[in-house]
């Protein structure tokens, strides 16, 4: 009985991922217009939030370096997006990220802390600084126009990064890897002493990571055309990654794709109603999650729900 329950609920999943499959593939023929490139914003924080659970989720590291990866995306499109068509560029700006993280990671993911946090958001600050000044005093430029594609085209590539994203990280949290990754979160000298390479696993994870923030850039920056380094190294996307995924919850899978989606919609209604105060109405909600909901959402409703059931309970 519990095996037939059991499949029969792993194939009621399935298929309620199938049809939300469909529906997203199928969203231009029949809500046109403003609802794909609201879509595009979402799945880009998406891909964002859950690419930065995947490594500081369990592992426990404050990564900041979201801007930065996401950043060298960017310039990916603009400086190849003249020359070579979009899914090649896309995939040079993830192996741009993938290569810088991959550097970063091998001299630093040896700090712990605090430490590691300052590192990943002086990053940030370091290559904005870098592209300012080569742009200026070699260059002779400020900013790159970036090639214009549809909306449309836009809103597909990031559907598929999305998609692909949310296998990878399936998978490894399902394998020996997403093992010895779980094991570092929980105590890093004892997955030592166990035969874990914690160097490696935490390098490596962190690299894959940086690779879909880099294609995620690579992709939106078509629909920004226009773009500078303060621009592409905006610091709010190494912090806005990190309040989603709390206000989600990392718990599960689905916890920071939620709270992604939320604050995604939030933000693209509140930047056009009021402009001036949606960062304040978003440190309040912040605020408002880490005193009440520690677990995020997705660690909110089973609470309300055992909650619900004890009174019930109480009741009788």
């Amino acid at each position: 009985m519990d095996i037939a329950r059991v499949t029969s609920k792993r194939s009621f999943l399935l298929g309620l991922l199938g049809l939300i499959l469909v529906l997203l593939a199928t969203l231009p023929l029949y809500a046109a217009g403003y609802t794909p490139i609201l879509m595009t914003s979402i799945f880009m924080y998406i891909i964002l939030t859950v690419s930065w659970t995947l490594f500081s989720g369990p592992t426990g590291y404050m990564s900041l370096a979201p801007a930065a990866f996401f950043g060298v995306g960017i310039y990916a499109a603009a400086i190849l997006g003249k020359y070579v068509p979009l899914p090649v560029f896309i995939v040079a700006g993830g192996l741009a990220s993938f290569i810088v993280a991959l550097l970063v990671g091998a001299l630093t993911l040896r700090l712990r802390g605090i430490y590691f946090a300052i590192f990943t958001f002086g990053l940030v600050m370091l290559i904005m600084q870098l592209l300012v000044f080569w742009e200026l005093h070699v260059m002779g430029i400020r900013g790159r126009f970036v090639v214009v594609i549809h909306y449309n085209t836009i809103y597909y590539a990031m559907l598929i990064i999305f998609v692909v994203l949310m296998l990878t990280v399936y998978f490894i949290k399902r394998s020996k890897f997403g093992l010895a990754l779980q094991s570092i979160g929980e105590n890093e000298e004892a997955a030592a002493h166990a035969g874990v390479n914690v160097t490696m696993v935490k390098v490596i994870t962190f690299a894959v990571s940086a690779f879909f923030m880099g294609a995620a850039g690579a992709t939106i920056a078509t629909r920004w055309t226009y773009i500078d380094p303060y621009i592409a190294f905006n610091v709010l996307f190494s912090f806005l990654p990190v309040l989603m995924a709390i206000f989600g919850g990392m718990g599960q899978l689905y916890g920071p794709v939620i709270g992604a989606a939320i604050f995604a919609y939030l933000q693209e209604k509140l930047v056009t109603t009021f402009s001036e105060l949606y960062m304040l109405i978003f440190g309040i909600v912040l605020v408002v999650a880490i005193l009440y909901m520690p677990d995020g959402l997705v660690g909110l409703i089973p609470r309300l729900w055992r909650r619900r059931a004890g009174g019930q309970r109480a009741n009788t």
